[in-house]
């Protein structure tokens, strides 16, 4: 059977999050089964109709539309941005927090749908959103994603509350920490959200704010050359199929999809060292 995370792996760390029905029937699979179907489709990009859903279940199959069915369930409830947090606040000590790096994406959204619009640079239509990583690379959060017509800086103080949010969920202390952010974010808005924060802005000059000469808030070179690190992240993403291209009409199946991708690097990252 197919396995993106071991069945133990997900029984200790995603299942305890997923929240009993209420009412209505119990799933007739293991939960963990469920997940491990939902994750073949996040990495593999296959469509949802053609899931090989005989090899993914051991004992009760079901069909590939209780599978889409438990995962659209789970996007509405915020299930995934609840498991990601309790992943994040578990294993916050074995994040490397000595500086962090914010980024924005484009992703090709190929069948349109929610927060989709033209990217004349992509030359399509692509939905963006802003990614906020550790010293390795690893995710930490993102933000509401927006249709791409918009640049980082859209929003830009609510979008970091988002971003800040889900630290603060995890209770990952923001005072002192160090960002790092390329020239797209040099706007008095952003710094100003940076500093309500607490957090030490490494942000590059851009040169249509005027000369650099006269500019005097702190800028570390050596620092922000470490930002190399958000773009091995853009890879590691792309390396989830579901990822590379967005073929989620909603948001909340896009936004579940990327949780998910959290859950499995940081996983893969951290439970060898934790269980070995």
């Amino acid at each position: 059977m197919y396995k993106v995370l071991d069945k133990d792996t997900i029984e200790m760390e995603i299942v305890p999050h997923i929240p009993l029905p209420k009412r209505g029937f119990a799933p007739t699979a293991p939960l963990c089964e469920i997940v491990n179907a939902i994750l073949y489709k996040l990495k593999t990009g296959v469509q949802w109709e053609y899931l090989p859903t005989t090899s993914l279940f051991s004992q009760k199959v079901l069909s590939w539309q209780s599978v889409y069915h438990h995962y659209r369930k789970w996007c509405r409830s915020g299930t995934f941005l609840d498991c990601w947090t309790g992943i994040l606040k578990r294993y916050r000590d074995m994040f490397d927090l000595s500086s962090v790096d914010l980024d924005g994406s484009h992703t090709p959204a190929i069948r349109g749908g929610e927060a989709v619009e033209y990217q004349g640079r992509k030359k399509g239509r692509t939905t963006n959103a802003l990614f906020l990583t550790d010293r390795q690379g690893l995710p930490l959060a993102m933000s509401e994603p927006v249709s791409g017509n918009h640049n980082d800086l859209f929003d830009i103080e609510v979008q970091f509350e988002v971003v800040t949010a889900t630290l603060d969920r995890a209770d990952i202390k923001t005072q002192g920490l160090f960002l790092n952010a390329d020239a797209g974010f040099d706007s008095k808005d952003f710094r100003s959200a940076c500093a309500r924060r607490d957090i030490n802005a490494n942000i590059c000059f851009n040169k249509r704010n005027g000369s650099v000469d006269d500019r005097d808030e702190y800028f570390d070179q050596g620092l922000y050359d470490q930002r190399y690190a958000v773009e091995r992240t853009n890879a590691w993403i792309d390396s989830f199929r579901s990822l590379l291209n967005r073929f989620d009409t909603t948001i909340e199946s896009w936004k579940g999809f990327n949780y998910l991708s959290f859950m499995v690097m940081a996983l893969k990252k951290f439970k060898p060292k934790k269980f070995k």
